[in-house]
């Protein structure tokens, strides 16, 4: 190293207009450089992929914890009298309180002629209803029950502020 303190051995380019950062503000806009930059990945929310699938394995999920078989119910007996005590006896009925998987099939044995439905997120069996999931059920049981064969329907929830949103 030398003894020479002298300003021009040691500057740096542009270093009277406030060093490559100063030249660079002249010649560009920084603030909107800065907004539009990309500035990394967004954090990622472990709760959305979890809102998405709950069970992703490959191994589908059963609802047989939260649900009992048709054959204990009477008033399915009587509803379904073409099914067999045996036939019953493989037909699990969806709890009160259990929540359907988006997507599902299902069919209400209270309703059988509004045939199956794909259930929305969100959706869960209340009080009034006798779900059995399609997956859950037997192939020739599930088609003696839909009966046509058809796809089934998306089921739309109906709008509770339906009275609500005609008046306002």
């Amino acid at each position: 190293m030398s003894d020479d303190h002298s300003p021009g051995d040691r500057r740096q380019p542009y270093s009277d207009q406030g060093g490559p950062q100063g030249r660079h503000a002249q010649t560009h806009d920084v603030e909107r450089e800065m907004q539009t930059n990309p500035t990394g990945p967004e954090p990622e929310d472990p709760t959305f992929a979890e809102q998405l699938s709950q069970d992703r394995t490959g191994v589908p999920r059963s609802h047989a914890d939260e649900s009992s078989l048709a054959v204990d119910d009477k008033r399915l007996h009587n509803q379904l009298p073409e099914l067999s005590d045996s036939e019953l006896a493989q037909l699990p009925v969806l709890q009160t309180g259990t929540r359907l998987d988006q997507g599902g099939s299902y069919l209400d044995l209270n309703r059988l002629g509004s045939g199956a439905f794909r259930a929305l997120a969100g959706h869960e069996v209340s009080g009034n209803e006798r779900i059995v999931a399609k997956r859950d059920t037997p192939y020739d049981i599930w088609n003696r029950l839909v009966g046509d064969q058809r796809e089934p329907d998306i089921e739309r929830p109906p709008a509770a502020d339906q009275g609500d949103s005609a008046a306002g």
